[in-house]
């Protein structure tokens, strides 16, 4: 498997990724939701990655731009979302690896947090906490039986304990239809 930054030819691609791993009923709002980001100013800047297996496009992972509201705006973060991996190639390390190396050329950058919503089963394995414990709020309010959906890593030391206060994303994503989990 090679993973690469994705490219403006890489649209089609990145797009039936994001299409198939989230099936018919998801799929279109999160393809719609990826195009959109891929477009919107205030996500850039973005880590768009794209995974192949024998030329084949089988994952791909976004990361695009978010702040912490005063007084700690000057944290670099990011948000990951989404994370997609084509149905006959999941369970098969495609998404870990995704996270690992973005969460790697994030760091890279001085990127100091990173946050998603997403399956409370999956990312702690891959080093995310629960962000609302952590004095993190989402965008918009989580329902309360969801709380633990909502995590955040920190890519640098002592970030966490020097920082907190509500998430600010990118205005695409700045939705309420997309933070309920």
């Amino acid at each position: 498997m090679q993973i690469r930054e994705a490219e403006i030819a890489d649209l089609s691609d990145v797009l039936a990724v994001e299409a198939s791993a989230f099936g018919t009923e998801e799929g279109p709002e999160i393809v719609e939701l990826v195009s959109g980001l891929l477009k919107d100013p205030t996500a850039m800047p973005v880590l768009s990655l794209l995974a192949t297996d024998g030329g084949e496009a089988v994952g791909h992972i976004l990361f695009t731009r978010a702040q912490l509201e005063k007084p700690h705006s000057a944290i670099k973060a990011a948000m990951l979302a989404p994370l997609a991996v084509v149905p006959h190639a999941q369970g098969k390390g495609v998404g870990g690896s995704l996270i690992r190396e973005g969460l790697k050329r994030l760091a890279a950058a001085d990127i100091e947090l990173v946050f998603v919503l997403g399956h409370p089963g999956y990312y702690p394995r891959h080093g995310f906490a629960t962000a609302a414990a952590l004095g993190f709020a989402a965008p918009y309010p989580i329902p309360e039986q969801n709380t633990e959906a909502w995590m955040v890593q920190a890519l640098q030391p002592g970030v966490i304990e020097r920082s907190g206060g509500r998430v600010q994303c990118a205005d695409t994503l700045n939705q309420p239809q997309h933070w309920i989990e």
